[in-house]
């Protein structure tokens, strides 16, 4: 258990493992919580989007967001939620990063390989007609 500060509200509590916000901030949250809920059991409100959830109920879109990378609102029983990429800010539904970022990052991972590659193998070919210990 360690004492850190709510991200939040900035206050100082007790940190369980469990929250990640203090008592007060974890209470909120759940109000806030039941509200989208109570509002996305109406079948008219099941394809509303983050957007739309937020200007209706007026819970942040940074809560929404959080509850459903946790899992809590879950993106298959709700088609058009979903979390930004934490590269390029694109809405997805899994993960961490949308499947061009991931792709884009395995280009520039191999890219950097090749040319590791390429590098230690001009350094062996290098003939040196001293010996550089000397110098």
């Amino acid at each position: 258990m360690d004492l850190l500060n709510c991200p939040t509200c900035g206050k100082i509590y007790l940190n369980h493992s469990v929250r990640d916000v203090c008592d007060e901030c974890y209470r909120k949250e759940e109000a806030d919580y039941d509200q989208v809920y109570r509002f996305l059991r109406k079948r008219e409100n099941r394809a509303a989007t983050i957007e739309t959830i937020a200007q209706t109920t007026g819970v942040e879109e940074n809560l929404l967001y959080k509850w459903v990378r946790k899992g809590r609102l879950h993106a298959a029983q709700f088609p058009n939620l979903g979390y930004p990429c934490d590269r390029c800010g694109k809405l997805i539904r899994e993960g961490k990063l949308c499947e061009s970022c991931t792709t884009g990052l395995k280009e520039e991972l191999s890219l950097f390989e090749k040319e590791k590659t390429r590098h230690e193998e001009l350094n062996k070919a290098v003939y040196y007609s001293q010996d550089q210990r000397k110098k």
